[in-house]
């Protein structure tokens, strides 16, 4: 059995030294330490051996195994070091390479427009205050000075909500909101003053084409103090226009009807292609037509818009403008936008043009 256990120890040794991966080097332990292996078969001959060798064989017995598992384990982080450096040389990474620079976003079209009017109000004392998209029949439209009979306040115009009717101020039912004048009547309701108040919102109506989607964004801006007349309108409005669409362009108001303003005026915007002519060499002008852009409406608070928010009409007075924010960035110089719709279809290789 010595000479057994002797020879074992060699093959051990010759098979570690030539194993040349780790998987082969597993094969190796189980042949030949496992517990079926050829040391555990060679211990069942002790059987046959005197009681008193018995001890030696077993003592001879464990030296090979400790000698092979040693062998197995230096052979093991042999190995692995050769693993580890062909790694570093296969996958070396050169950090000074410039790498592939990943996709990234950017705000959205609406978003980018939303900054740029906020930042322009803000320079002259408009401060942005949120009220709500989803609101009280009363602050969207009874406040406002609209009749219980106005076509707004038709189904086949408006979202209504199907939710309990309320009463009070919060009286009839919940809509979601057609315009962003509601806020006129939160914000006066606070009896704070001066109001220079830029609301910018999400609106809703039931219309769809190409210059009209069930969504969209509306900012409202509303001035109300002591003293407030027209020429102070006007005189925002064209900073409005030369801030937004550039230098040289202009405002000009046209007569109208709105139920809370009195007087009432269309907002339209010198064109930036013809400068106001209508002409282009000789030809009509393709953007304007007649060297104006109709962008929205602005007017007087009416007196009942103040009484309803318990303002005195014969103390204060105010202006009110406003308009969509989608039509706004389309008629900016440089985005020809000829349907609305595209703004929300998610098309990336349209937005990322902005």
């Amino acid at each position: 059995m010595k000479d057994q256990l002797e020879a074992l120890r060699l093959e051990i040794e010759r098979d570690v030294k030539a194993a040349g991966t780790l998987e082969s080097l597993d094969e190796i332990e189980t042949k030949y330490l496992g517990r079926k292996g050829d040391l555990t078969n060679l211990l069942k001959g002790l059987a046959n051996v005197k009681a008193e060798e018995r001890p030696l064989f077993g003592q001879m017995a464990n030296q090979v195994k400790e000698f092979g598992l040693d062998l197995i384990a230096a052979r093991r982080e042999e190995l692995n070091r050769e693993k580890a450096s062909k790694i570093a040389e296969t996958e070396r990474v050169d950090v000074t390479e410039p790498g592939i620079r990943p996709p990234e976003g950017h705000l959205h079209l609406m978003t980018q427009t939303i900054r740029e009017i906020t930042s322009i109000f803000e320079k002259i004392g408009f401060y942005r205050p949120r009220y709500p998209e989803i609101d009280w029949d009363y602050y969207a439209f009874e406040s406002l000075n609209m009749p219980g009979d106005h076509p707004a306040r038709d189904d086949w115009e408006t979202f209504f909500m199907d939710a309990p009717v309320g009463t009070g101020k919060k009286q009839g039912k919940m809509v979601m909101t057609p315009h962003t004048s509601n806020a006129q009547a939160h914000e006066l309701e606070r009896h704070e003053f001066p109001v220079r108040m830029l609301s910018i919102g999400k609106c809703y109506r039931r219309q769809s084409d190409a210059t009209h989607a069930p969504m969209f964004h509306q900012f409202e801006g509303l001035l109300v103090d002591k003293g407030v007349n027209l020429t102070h309108l006007r005189g925002i409005l064209d900073y409005f226009a030369r801030e937004f669409f550039g230098p040289g362009r202009v405002s000009r108001i046209r007569p109208h009807h709105f139920r809370f303003t009195e007087p009432s005026f269309e907002v339209d915007f010198s064109c930036g292609v013809c400068n106001a002519t209508g002409m282009v060499n000789g030809q009509k002008c393709k953007l304007c037509k007649r060297g104006w852009l109709e962008l929205g409406g602005a007017g007087m608070v009416h007196p009942n818009v103040l009484k309803a928010s318990g303002v005195d009409p014969n103390k204060y007075s105010g202006f009110a403008f406003g308009w969509g924010i989608e039509r706004l960035a389309m008629m900016k110089e440089g985005t020809r936008l000829d349907d609305i719709r595209i703004l929300y279809q998610n098309d990336v290789r349209f937005l990322k043009q902005f």
